[in-house]
């Protein structure tokens, strides 16, 4: 594990992006809370929560942090596409992109648990850090659209977890 304890403490932000992409029906389900299993988009919000707070535990070499703020937003892109951003905030010597990222994965990987009974072809990714700002580095923001992700076209209605972000 890299020695931070030199570095001085200040506040370190993080966005993430992923996209979940599915059959038209699934998305459709999903929005009318008709999946068996509850309300997909309030489980993975929490799941992301969780992750977030547990990436130390499943990234070897990551700095355990308690983190300040984490919130995950969900926006229905298309008839098939969910896009999850997550936002990671701490005052520490380290940054938190891992743990956006985690959040993003995890509320990825568990929209996929739910839904897998009613379709096998749920896709995952890409997942990419978007933006990130503390610390010696500075302020990082991807530059232009990162690959695979099209958020520019919204044809959907938004989530409703959009509305309740933690």
């Amino acid at each position: 594990m890299v020695d931070v304890g030199s570095k001085p403490v200040t506040k370190r932000q993080a966005r993430a992006l992923g996209k979940v992409t599915m059959a038209p029906q699934t998305l459709q389900a999903i929005v009318d809370r008709r999946i068996g299993k509850g309300d997909v988009f309030e489980v993975a919000r929490l799941a992301g929560i969780m992750a977030a707070k547990k990436t130390a535990d499943l990234i070897p070499l990551c700095h355990p942090l308690g983190l300040d703020s984490v919130t995950l937003t969900f926006r229905v892109t298309s008839d098939q596409t969910i896009e999850i951003e997550s936002a990671v905030s701490v005052e520490a010597r380290t940054g938190v992109e891992m743990e956006a990222l985690t959040a993003a994965t995890v509320a990825a990987l568990t929209i996929y648990d739910m839904c897998k009974s009613m379709d096998r072809k749920i896709a995952l990714g890409p997942f990419v850090l978007v933006e990130k700002s503390g610390g010696k580095s500075g302020h990082f923001v991807a530059e232009g659209e990162p690959v695979g992700l099209n958020s520019s076209t919204p044809s959907g209605a938004e989530g409703d977890s959009a509305a309740h972000p933690s």
